[in-house]
């Protein structure tokens, strides 16, 4: 056996954080598991909202404006929001070690999908023939279409095409999407568990990411009526940004049933995520190198889910949004279940390396640093207060900056007023506190510690907004020198 733990890292596609609270309806009894004989970093957080920026904040240790890939690469020209190939990756870092690397289902880091390239020796992609094949093989010759046995669509405004939000299927998930992945990843975990070499096995699956999908056997296990509406789903959104109650408007029409099934097939669809996980960890568990693995579960971003009336994420700032969920447990991390610190996706770069003894990436501060130092020992979780988060928008162009410190946390919109919240005070962001000049104090602090941030990340775009147009913060750059 290697001296050097293994790493199995799983990544799931817009998922809430708080999915994985103790009282949180959701069955996760293997993430549960996880979390006891580990930790779970309960204020973790996404550098940006949507899948390929935050995706290639978390293999490159970058924030989006320093990697170049601002938004999801699938929908713009193919000579933007490039990702710029003079940045090193962990999983080359890991390869150099002599590390054994797989990778396995969703990438959309960027275009080219030569993992190997990026430290990942095998690797199969949706696109692939072996991910197709695979995919045909689980779900038979019969060639039948899925059958939903209850499925809502959005069909407004009109001239929109209709898409499904929600839906249960006769598929279970073993021949789904995520079930592909897993198998493949299964596969890979077979044929490294039989020699010496550590290994590092990566398993990104695309669910629970809208339409929620899940299968009857898994919806049966949630009584819907007696599932909690959120709580600010009724949110009027009467002092925030008039972008968040336009992008409300396709679902103003969904009754308390539809948003509760909605959430009953996004829970279902992540009981059997945890399922499909588990069993890739009890591969690992039978061959007795558990002991020695690193395991990792988190997402890219987090969903809505109905959340101040709106569902998907791209418009807002809200937590559902950006807190994330991330459990680890290994070699290097301390068994004591929850942890509040405010750790980001693309801090999971350096902690890697950091806990397999690798080399670190260069000049990464101060857009990441290892949070190793935390996972070994809790008791500095209080160093661990401040977050920063940026994005461009989706086929919308927008500017946000969100900026935490301790219970509070600053929204700045380009785009419209800004946001200020006390998240202890007011956990569901209900109370927009960045026009009352009560709290103007701390506006500006927050403001100042944001401007700093964007400096010395060399956000030069940003930082040199002094033009006479464009000063749309109620305290401008030159406060970050104050």
């Amino acid at each position: 056996m290697s001296d050097r733990p293994n790493i199995l890292f799983f990544m799931v596609d817009q998922m809430q954080g708080r999915v994985l609270e103790p009282d949180h309806p959701c069955l996760t009894p293997n993430l549960d598991a996880l979390a006891s004989r580990g930790i779970r970093l309960s204020q973790a957080y996404t550098p940006n909202a949507v899948c390929s920026p935050s995706r290639a904040s978390l293999m490159t240790g970058l924030l989006p404006h320093n990697h170049g890939v601002l938004e999801v690469i699938h929908v713009v020209d193919e000579d933007q929001c490039c990702l710029r190939t003079d940045r090193l990756h962990w999983a080359q870092r890991l390869e150099h070690l002599g590390y054994r690397t797989g990778y396995f289902g969703k990438w959309h880091v960027e275009r080219t999908e030569k993992l190997e390239d990026f430290g990942w020796q095998v690797h199969c992609l949706p696109a692939s023939a072996r991910y197709r094949q695979r995919q045909s093989e689980l779900r038979g010759t019969s060639g039948a279409q899925q059958q939903f046995t209850l499925a809502h669509y959005i069909d407004q405004p009109p001239g929109y095409k209709r898409n499904l939000l929600y839906g249960v299927t006769d598929q279970p998930p073993e021949r789904r999407g995520m079930g592909v992945a897993t198998s493949l990843a299964a596969e890979f975990l077979q044929e490294v568990l039989r020699g010496e070499t550590p290994w590092c096995c990566f398993v990104s699956i695309s669910e629970p990411h809208d339409p929620f999908i899940c299968s009857e056997e898994a919806f049966s296990l949630y009584d819907v009526d007696a599932l909690a509406l959120p709580a600010n789903l009724h949110d009027d959104l009467s002092d925030r940004p008039g972008l968040y109650r336009k992008a409300g408007a396709p679902f103003s029409q969904m009754t308390d049933r539809q948003h509760r099934e909605a959430a009953a097939c996004n829970c279902a669809s992540i009981t059997e995520i945890d399922k499909l996980f588990g069993g890739l960890i009890d591969l690992v568990n039978d061959a007795g190198a558990l002991d020695n693995t690193i395991v990792i579960f988190t997402g890219d971003h987090g969903e809505l889910l109905g959340a101040h009336g709106l569902y998907c994420k791209n418009i807002s700032g809200f937590e559902e949004v950006y807190n994330i969920p991330m459990v680890m447990a290994g070699p290097g991390i301390a068994a004591l279940g929850t942890v509040d610190a405010r750790v980001g996706l693309h801090d999971l770069c350096p902690t890697i390396l950091d806990l397999v003894g690798a080399e670190p990436l260069p000049d990464l501060d101060p857009d990441s640093r290892s949070f190793a130092p935390l996972l070994k020992d809790p008791s500095l979780a209080p160093s661990y207060r401040s977050g920063y988060a940026e994005y461009y928008g989706g086929r919308y162009r927008l500017t946000q900056r969100i900026y935490w410190e301790d219970d509070w946390k600053l929204v700045f919109n380009g785009f419209d007023y800004d946001e200020l919240y006390n998240l202890s005070r007011d956990p569901f962001e209900m109370h927009n506190l960045a026009s009352d000049r009560a709290y103007e104090d701390r506006l500006r602090h927050m403001l100042a510690s944001l401007w700093r941030r964007v400096r010395d990340s060399k956000d030069r775009a940003l930082w040199n907004s002094h033009y006479a147009g464009l000063r749309l913060a109620p305290f401008g750059p030159g406060i970050a020198e104050d």
